[in-house]
């Protein structure tokens, strides 16, 4: 059985992932080595993109993860695609496999794990989307097929949002035109755009559009505790932070590069030191 194994992330920025953590201790757990290399490149474009997928097929990576902004871009530059990730239009893991680069979505599997209990606990309606980018796109499937009572999806792109609508046009999706169309009337909402990610300190809803009567997720977890979160929590909202997100896909993740079944604990536990040790209080 291999025993080591060289992962990593494409994407920018990426200095604050707590990927390698989740990676590297998961498999120290099942006393096997992993490294996972941070490739992180500002502006990547169609070329560089293919000479960075050409040094995963050549210098022995089982695989590599793809975040912001590059998820859609490698959709096409990749050998075989997944069912999912044929499906959604976006990938965020890559497995090697004797050379071929074939693309998967765990965000899509993460997601759909981490909301599933939110949503049994809450009152079944439509789910405000606000993203149409690749993590967008993988959550709104991951909605879809958890059943949920029709999607409404706004970004600042509208034809983003309009493509994604007529992906899921079967599952009661439409194009809002506006962030307060999106809300009216949702019992659950969804950021899925990197606004609130630091350094920004926005939202991307206004604090009037969100009340006590819906839930509230975010996919960003640098800080877990975003201006929405904090807004929505103020407002006596239900709220989910991006780390059931953020475990749940890397969990999946390792499985596709190592064949091995990580522990949710070992993942667990890296991701709360990494957020521990970087948002600690100031010592006096």
């Amino acid at each position: 059985m291999r025993d080591r194994f060289l992962t990593g992330l494409i994407g920018y920025p990426i200095a604050h992932s707590a990927a390698p953590a989740m990676h590297e201790q998961a498999a120290a757990a099942l006393r096997v080595h992993a490294h996972y290399q941070l490739i992180e490149v500002k502006g990547a474009g169609r070329d560089d993109l293919c000479a960075m997928l050409e040094g995963v097929r050549r210098l022995g990576f089982a695989g590599v993860n793809v975040t912001f902004p590059y998820k859609e871009a490698v959709v096409d530059l990749l050998d075989d695609l997944a069912p999912d990730a044929r499906a959604i239009g976006a990938v965020n893991t890559i497995v090697s496999d004797g050379g071929r680069l074939i693309g998967h979505n765990t965000d899509a599997t993460g997601f759909a794990r981490a909301i599933a209990p939110l949503l049994a606990s809450t009152p079944r309606g439509p789910i405000a989307l606000i993203g149409a980018g690749g993590v967008g796109k993988a959550i709104a499937f991951a909605l879809a097929g958890l059943g949920v009572a029709g999607i409404r999806i706004f970004d600042a792109d509208a034809t983003k949002a309009a493509q994604l609508a007529a992906q899921l046009r079967d599952r009661d999706a439409i194009h809002a035109g506006s962030v307060a169309i999106a809300a009216d009337g949702a019992t659950g909402l969804v950021n899925a755009t990197p606004v609130g990610m630091l350094p920004s300190r926005d939202t991307p809803v206004p604090d009037a559009l969100l009340h006590r009567s819906m839930w509230v997720a975010d996919a960003v977890y640098t800080p877990l505790w975003t201006p929405l979160l904090t807004a929505a929590k103020a407002k006596g909202a239900s709220v989910l932070t991006g780390r059931e997100l953020a475990i749940n896909a890397s969990a999946d993740a390792f499985k596709l590069f190592t064949g091995l079944t990580p522990a949710y604990a070992a993942m667990a536990n890296a991701f709360d030191a990494v957020m521990a040790q970087r948002y600690a209080p100031p010592v006096a």
